[in-house]
């Protein structure tokens, strides 16, 4: 089996780990998979070194010239799936593949299935040009229960959406060494510290973290929260720091490599997102055997076992959010019993190998099944 992988990212989130985990580890069950992804892009950058990469992104979401481009590739390659892993991506692949019709018609060529992976719980836009796009799609890997519900409510047939839950590589993530973050950041030693990681948008709702926070020093004065990552609303997010006196208190020190290092270093991770397709983030901070302190959010619930991997409580409630934080912070031994419960959840549940497995036999299926790119447009 060889898919054809197209991410269309320049910056690194967690879809590109993501994306950069499914193509190694279906290379490493013997399928071929090659990668078309941004030429200035981290994801290019962090490709391994022998994987089939391709540097091509188109400059807006209706590209001519890089889905031409795409198309040839596409006829050159002849891959068996062509799986998009963002909307630009669905969008290139599918005018890439109306331009091949033709010719493939004319050769008697199978087209290649298109596979649109869906990892955030936003609504399909309501344009003509969206619908339009989705409508090439044979099959939507949904990253939770979640957005495939969200899809199905969106119009799309439920036989075109799969669930795969997303998956991390816990052995490298044991491997990885801790950061001793209270040293890292300058931070007084033995200070309870609380870590959210995540990109600085309003969805992930970090300003309901800060205000969380707020009320937490007021009962632990020493406690110290960290938001690594970047985005829009650093701004934002520093002015609301300093309207709660917190400069001490909360750091956002921005983009690390080490993160899984940091993780590690925390006592407890939080996630404040409003909106949340899955969150790998959670499955990092479990694998590296934090509790958790959650929104229920999109598929958070699906992840968070409540009760015995964390605490969830409803987005945009900084006052329930602070006072989960504060009983498990408070409470060291559940704390912990959390911490173990979690490692062995992701362990058991959301491996690197079930998410490769779970895909391969989507393309599998669709491998028997009949494209709708297989009709040249116009062809009736």
């Amino acid at each position: 089996m060889f898919s054809l992988h197209i991410d269309t990212a320049r910056t690194w989130r967690g879809g590109q780990n993501q994306v950069l985990l499914t193509v190694n580890g279906l290379r490493a069950i013997g399928h071929r998979a090659a990668l078309v992804a941004h030429p200035d892009g981290e994801l290019r950058q962090r490709a391994a070194e022998g994987l089939d990469l391709i540097p091509l992104a188109p400059r807006s979401e209706v590209d001519v010239s890089a889905a031409w481009r795409l198309a040839r590739l596409i006829g050159r390659l002849n891959p068996d799936i062509i799986q998009a892993h963002d909307p630009h991506g669905v969008a290139m692949a599918g005018m890439a593949l109306q331009f091949g019709a033709a010719t493939r018609w004319r050769e008697g060529r199978r087209a290649p299935a298109l596979v649109a992976t869906r990892r955030v719980d936003f609504h399909l836009k309501p344009n003509s040009f969206s619908r339009w796009k989705y409508r090439q799609v044979d099959c939507f890997i949904a990253a939770s229960e979640a957005i495939r519900q969200m899809l199905i409510g969106d119009g799309v047939d439920a036989s075109r959406v799969v669930t795969v839950h997303e998956g991390i590589d816990a052995d490298r993530i044991d491997a990885t060494p801790a950061v001793n973050v209270h040293e890292a950041l300058w931070l007084p030693h033995g200070a309870p510290l609380v870590g959210n990681v995540a990109a600085l948008v309003p969805h992930k709702g970090q300003r309901y973290f800060i205000e969380a926070a707020h009320l937490v020093v007021q009962k632990i004065p020493d406690a110290r929260f960290v938001i690594l990552g970047e985005g829009e609303l650093r701004e934002h997010l520093e002015h609301l720091v300093r309207e709660h006196h917190l400069e001490k208190h909360v750091l956002l020190p921005g983009f690390r490599t080490d993160v899984l290092g940091c993780i590690k270093g925390f006592d407890l991770f939080v996630m404040s997102s409003v909106t949340e397709g899955l969150g790998t983030s959670l499955l990092d901070a479990m694998a590296c055997r934090k509790a958790i302190v959650g929104t229920r959010a999109g598929g958070i619930p699906e992840v968070v076992d409540e009760g015995a991997t964390g605490l969830l409580v409803e987005p945009r409630d900084s006052h329930a959010l602070a006072e989960a934080m504060l009983q498990l912070l408070r409470d060291v031994p559940l704390r912990d019993r959390m911490a173990v419960a979690g490692y062995a959840r992701v362990r058991e549940r959301f491996t690197l190998e079930r998410m490769v497995a779970e895909t391969a036999a989507v393309y599998a299926r669709l491998a028997r099944t009949p494209h709708l790119a297989d009709v040249p447009a116009g062809s009736g």
